[in-house]
């Protein structure tokens, strides 16, 4: 009977290593991912997901992969067609102009506006509408030219990427969906292998401190070996015949579709650049640029509109009236640019272009797609393992002793 107990207590030994490797890896996943604020007292008592807690840096990395390797916006910006832009939001433009030329009439020149004809006014209707088409090229034209200045594709990844922690996690979650389990899993498997040495041991040497040291050795080494076969090696590298290669890497076409696809849907959509460009700090140029073809397109209107138009309207209300409907235009771009949305997503097509262009990177530069934001701080999930396995064997030893 004392030999089968024995022999149950020495068993349980590489079956509680297993526990120990499988639980260590899955709280150091656990912990890279959440919680995405950070809980507990600071600036040591509490904890935040190592990923969320880098969102900064790994926006900034982001943004300089897509835009300093990857993409270019003036790249991008040529492929918008002016007339296909038109065609798509033309109507919706038309309904939106109208309203426009109403609003700022009725404030700039009430009297005037109100002493015009109804043929009058559909005179200018109609003339601003037929314009639509020019001012839009001209207007599109500009903007390919001045892109980087009007859209700040960095402040756009960086500012969302810090607003929502929850797209970081999507990327690492999405991007890492085969790693992530293979390192919970391998867990369980590295554990039992290490837990066989601390048994023998056990056997010959029942001191105290074998069973803790063994679980500290076990938390340590499985997270330590998970990370690194998710990454190492780089290169496909061959051992008796077998090819190596870390599993991320290995997949790095599949990996590149992923990521691709969480930054066209979540980060660099039209939607997102409207509102950089409207409200970042490139929406100064945008509105220049507005004024330079909306004043153009009025020193028109007015020789066109003439004698109605001109009728009472002095120099100052002139100027008014120009700063106005390019205020106006600038103002409501929400109401009409989102018809362009669609064209805009479907021609920049950036999932494709990034997935194509993230393909082709060295092994190297794919490794810093994601692993450099949480890398430095990577010890701190194999201490966690460490002192978890550490505990653990303490607790084995203590109901081995009772």
């Amino acid at each position: 009977m004392d030999f089968d107990i024995t022999t149950l207590t020495l068993l349980s030994i590489p079956l509680i290593s297993a526990f120990v490797g499988w639980s260590t890896n899955f709280l150091a996943l656990k912990m890279m991912f959440y919680p995405m604020e950070f809980v507990g007292i600071r600036p040591i008592f509490g904890w935040q997901g190592l990923i969320p807690a880098k969102r900064k840096e790994m926006a900034e990395i982001a943004a300089e992969l897509v835009l300093g390797k990857l993409l270019n916006a003036k790249e991008l910006a040529a492929k918008i067609d002016a007339k296909e832009l038109t065609k798509v939001m033309e109507r919706r433009l038309k309904q939106v102009l109208r309203k426009i030329v109403d609003e700022v009439m009725r404030e700039s020149a009430p009297s005037v506006w109100a002493a015009m004809p109804v043929h009058g006014k559909n005179l200018v209707y109609a003339r601003v509408e037929a314009d639509i088409p020019n001012i839009v090229n001209n207007m599109v034209d500009d903007f390919k030219y001045n892109v980087e200045e009007i859209v700040d594709i960095k402040e756009l990844v960086v500012t969302k990427l810090i607003e929502s922690p929850e797209i970081i996690n999507e990327i690492f979650l999405k991007s890492g969906e085969k790693e992530f389990p293979f390192v919970e899993h391998s867990g369980f498997i590295f554990g039992l292998l290490f837990g066989f040495p601390t048994m023998f041991i056990w056997m010959y040497l029942p001191e105290w401190w074998v069973l803790p040291l063994g679980g500290l050795l076990v938390g340590y080494l499985t997270n330590w070996l998970a990370l690194k076969v998710i990454f190492e090696p780089k290169h496909p590298t061959k051992v008796m015949g077998i090819t190596f290669q870390g599993m991320f890497l290995k997949r790095q076409d599949e990996v590149s579709r992923v990521y691709s696809a969480v930054i066209e849907e979540k980060l660099v959509t039209s939607e997102n650049i409207l509102k950089t460009a409207l409200y970042g700090s490139g929406s100064g140029q945008l509105l220049e640029l507005i004024e330079l073809h909306v004043n153009d397109a009025i020193d028109r209107y007015v020789a066109f509109a003439q004698p109605y138009f001109t009728l009472g309207v002095g120099t100052e209300t002139y100027y008014k009236m120009r700063d106005m409907s390019s205020k106006h235009i600038f103002d409501n771009s929400e109401r009409y640019m989102p018809y362009a949305f669609d064209y805009i997503k479907s021609t920049l097509n950036i999932a494709d272009e990034l997935s194509a262009r993230m393909k082709k990177l060295s092994p190297e530069e794919f490794e810093g797609v994601l692993r450099p934001a949480y890398e430095a701080d990577e010890w701190k999930l194999i201490l966690t393992g460490s002192l978890l396995g550490m505990g653990a064997g303490f607790l084995q030893l203590y109901f081995l002793l009772i």
